[in-house]
């Protein structure tokens, strides 16, 4: 343990860039990496502003952050494959690989998972974090560090794809336009969506998402989305509906909005248990589907971005030093409509 200099959540509501004892020396099979590039994301606001997601509760001061790209600095024993100088992007939570989950493939579900900032698990807003190598992912050259600080988000689009298993040319349907919302779109139409209808009432994010070939903005203040998809689809309907706003409210029209047959994925998380009417969903065959951050997804979303197919550049609304890092989550806790990922630069 050494002390380093880090931003720690003290308690809800409370941010200060201190020095904190965090483990430097990478042991076997891990590594040291120089952080260049942190995301940050709406849990790391939940808790800086409840000060808990579920049962998940900030009891003692945490170093925040997850979504993190950086370079190689030192290697531990036996590790193979990674090399000092490489520009990596890391998988932020590490399962028990012995877990009966872990053994299953579902790791990300693993109940003994510890997932970077994650009471009381530490965060990596901090120069230097220590990883596992086999959740250490190399960049490919065209791929900067600012856009490998999006592969932990994008990789949540990646699973939500690939649960609701897509077949080419299939409509869809997003409801929420933030950065997971935009991320699943783009996510779905690579995995072969023809055209993905993107809901929500922030004009400047549905400007941004609209930029993409493929994704239909609609504004709800406007429009509606049941009609926009009823257009499309001669009054069939969407074959898919991705629930990424979180909101009890998204809810209420859902079922307008997908054909007999089609699936719902859940990706937003409600604050509180939301009303659901089973009758309808049976009758009509509705396909559920949970998800809940991701698994075996970096490799794909960095082969996704390294091929040119999906550019996230456009999604990061501003760069803040780390010596602001404060002001960077005040922003962020401002939600402005205009402002879809905002990353904080280490380095």
């Amino acid at each position: 343990m050494s002390l380093v200099t880090a931003l720690v959540l003290e308690r809800r509501g409370v941010l200060a860039l201190r020095e904190i004892d965090l483990p430097q020396d990478p042991g076997p099979g891990e590594v040291r990496i120089a952080i260049d590039t942190v995301g940050i994301c709406g849990s790391d606001l939940h808790y800086y502003k409840e000060g808990r997601i579920g049962p998940f509760v900030v009891e003692a001061p945490m170093v925040l952050g997850h979504e993190a790209a950086g370079v190689v600095v030192e290697l531990g024993a036996d590790v193979t494959g990674l090399a000092v100088g490489d520009r990596v992007c890391m998988e932020p939570g590490i399962p028990d690989p012995a877990s009966r989950a872990a053994r299953l493939g579902l790791y990300n579900i693993d109940p003994a998972v510890r997932f970077w900032a994650t009471p009381p698990v530490h965060g990596v807003l901090t120069p230097h974090v220590v990883h596992p190598a086999a959740y250490t992912f190399r960049l490919p050259d065209n791929v900067s560090l600012a856009e490998g600080a999006m592969v932990e988000p994008f990789a949540v689009g990646m699973q939500a794809a690939a649960k609701a298993g897509i077949r080419p040319g299939d409509t869809a349907v997003v409801l929420g336009a933030g950065p997971i919302g935009t991320m699943v779109a783009l996510a779905a139409l690579a995995g072969g969506c023809a055209r993905v209808v993107i809901a929500d009432l922030a004009r400047p994010k549905l400007e941004i998402a609209g930029r993409y070939d493929g994704v239909i903005p609609v504004d709800i203040t406007r429009e509606d989305p049941a009609a926009v998809v009823a257009g499309l689809t001669d009054g069939w309907g969407a074959d898919l509906v991705f629930e990424c706003s979180g909101s009890a409210k998204a809810w209420d029209g859902v079922h307008g909005l997908l054909r007999p047959g089609g699936a719902v994925v859940v990706v937003g998380l409600p604050a509180a248990p939301v009303p659901f009417d089973f009758a309808a969903a049976t009758t009509r065959e509705m396909r559920i589907e949970t998800v809940f951050r991701y698994a075996h997804q970096y490799d794909r979303a960095i082969a996704l971005m390294g091929s040119g197919k999906v550019d996230l550049r456009p999604l990061i609304s501003d760069t803040y030093a780390f010596a602001d890092s404060i002001a960077a989550f005040d922003r962020a806790r401002e939600a402005r409509p205009e402002d879809v990922k905002l990353q904080i630069r280490v380095a």
